[in-house]
């Protein structure tokens, strides 16, 4: 339900869930409540658990994900957000700041809270909470945990792992291996797929559901696969594969329409969106429009646009040319586009002229169907080759947009190719590439390769793996240890 996380809550609570600046010294501020008087009631529980679905509102993991693919093939970013034009460049380094300190503070901040609340949850001794719902809370927050244990892993590889509430005598943590800090992810995701209810999330008024936690699992597995060479380990693709068939046959559709995924009022009960990031104006709006419509925050590349087939409608869908228009309804960007092109998947047509005062309410699709029978396809090729299954999973995502079959007998390395280039039309914008590119271990023979990059890009070996923040180094006294190379 839209009305699930309401911005005001996160106002109420945040000194509870350590995110508010303390006030004079063993002072209980009049508009707010301590710990020692929250905590004592189911009600407690549920803001507390409305504020953590909160935390992913962060405009990296959710509005901003577009921005992702600026780092890559498909975009360019004129206005430099989370300092993207110096990671394009290959200037990586422990004092880069944007997203190589965003993504490593905001998930921490994220894991601090969930811990909190995991740790009065398992204290709490009223009758208002019974066992199921004990459980159920648990599973929530250990799907949110395992999120962010997922960017850390995939971002940095060995860092820190926290599960439980940082006090003077444990606050400084050294560093997990990068296999262990994997494992962690895994580890909360089963217990969320174990606790969470076995219902699609459209039926789950915006809560995470069993099949939510089962295709984030999917995905750190996919991501997982591939190791530090790009070859795949066939018991993790098989972990993979047959995880995705247990989701292929929970219920979950292709969306009649590509673009109704990502527009306000064709998003709740849409059978494709397996876990959204809730938005609600005007209270809980977001900038979606005017980054993309008008101020042109990231703009595609020619080759994204040659990649798309003339004939897929996804291309009108996805970019615009010059102007933003929806059947004659247009809007001219304030601001200039660098290729040509902008970012249209994400618009909503009822919103125009975008602007300042344009409160945009779609919800961020975190994970869809279309994404599960992608990683299929993938995983079922990489095991057997392209047997039936892997045409039908591919059909099935063309023929909503009436596209052709994929032609008959492709060979394996034929149809992986087919497939990442249908990840790559399917998916665009949606803050994926960088990751694909990475667990593939391709990113250096793609990104050194661009020809129509508005800056030139630079990606070396080392930068598969991110540095620690150097601001993180410094607090440890020495405890935390920086990535190798860096």
């Amino acid at each position: 339900m839209k009305r699930y996380i309401l911005h005001s809550l996160l106002g109420i609570i945040c000194i509870i869930l350590g995110g508010c600046e303390k006030d004079a010294l063993n002072t209980n501020p009049l508009d707010k409540l301590s710990s020692a008087e929250f905590w004592k009631s189911k009600q407690d529980f549920d803001m507390a658990l409305t504020a953590i679905y909160g935390e992913l509102q962060n405009q990296m993991f959710s509005v901003g994900a577009p921005n992702w693919d600026v780092l890559t093939d498909n975009g360019y970013g004129q206005h430099n957000y989370w300092g993207s034009q110096a990671i394009v460049q290959g200037d990586i380094s422990p004092s880069t700041g944007g997203y190589i300190l965003d993504m490593y503070t905001n998930s921490y901040k994220g894991i601090a809270r969930i811990n909190i609340f995991l740790e009065q949850l398992n204290n709490f001794e009223g009758d208002g909470i019974d066992t199921e719902t004990k459980l159920k809370y648990e599973g929530e927050a250990l799907f949110m945990r395992g999120f962010y244990y997922f960017q850390l892993y995939s971002s940095y590889g060995s860092v820190p792992i926290v599960t439980e509430v940082l006090k003077l005598d444990n606050q400084i943590q050294p560093k997990s291996t990068a296999s262990e800090v994997l494992a962690r992810s895994l580890a909360d995701l089963d217990v969320a797929i174990a606790n969470l209810p076995d219902e699609l999330f459209a039926d789950n008024g915006g809560h995470a559901a069993q099949s939510s936690a089962q295709a984030l699992k999917l995905r750190v597995l996919m991501f997982a696969a591939y190791g530090d060479t790009g070859v795949p380990d066939t018991g993790i693709l098989t972990q993979a594969r047959d995880l995705a068939l247990e989701i292929m046959a929970t219920g979950y559709d292709l969306s009649p329409n590509f673009e109704d995924v990502f527009k306000d009022g064709s998003q709740e009960g849409n059978l494709e969106i397996i876990y959204s990031i809730k938005f609600l104006a005007p209270d809980n709006a977001t900038p979606m429009d005017q980054w993309y419509g008008d101020w042109i925050v990231v703009s595609p590349l020619q080759n994204l646009v040659d990649a798309f087939d003339p004939l897929d409608p996804r291309l009108e869908m996805t970019i615009f040319q010059d102007e933003v228009n929806f059947n004659g309804n247009i809007h001219n960007p304030s601001n200039g586009l660098p290729t040509g092109y902008g970012v249209k998947k994400f618009l909503s047509p009822g919103l125009m002229p975008y602007g300042y005062s344009t409160q945009s309410q779609q919800d961020w699709v975190l994970l869809r169907y279309a994404d599960v029978l992608l990683m299929y396809a993938e995983a079922q090729n990489e095991l057997v080759g392209p047997d039936q299954s892997v045409y039908d999973a591919i059909h099935e995502i063309r023929d909503r947009v009436s596209m052709a079959d994929l032609p008959a007998e492709l060979s394996k390395e034929e149809m992986r190719a087919a497939i990442r280039l249908e990840r790559r039309i399917e998916m665009a914008f949606e803050g994926l590439r960088y990751y694909d590119l990475k667990r593939w271990r391709i990113a250096d023979e793609v990104l050194n390769n661009v020809t129509d990059g508005v800056l030139d890009y630079t990606f070396d070996e080392r930068f598969y793996q991110w540095p620690i923040p150097q601001s993180e180094i410094d607090k440890s006294q020495g405890i935390l240890e920086q990535n190798q190379d860096y």
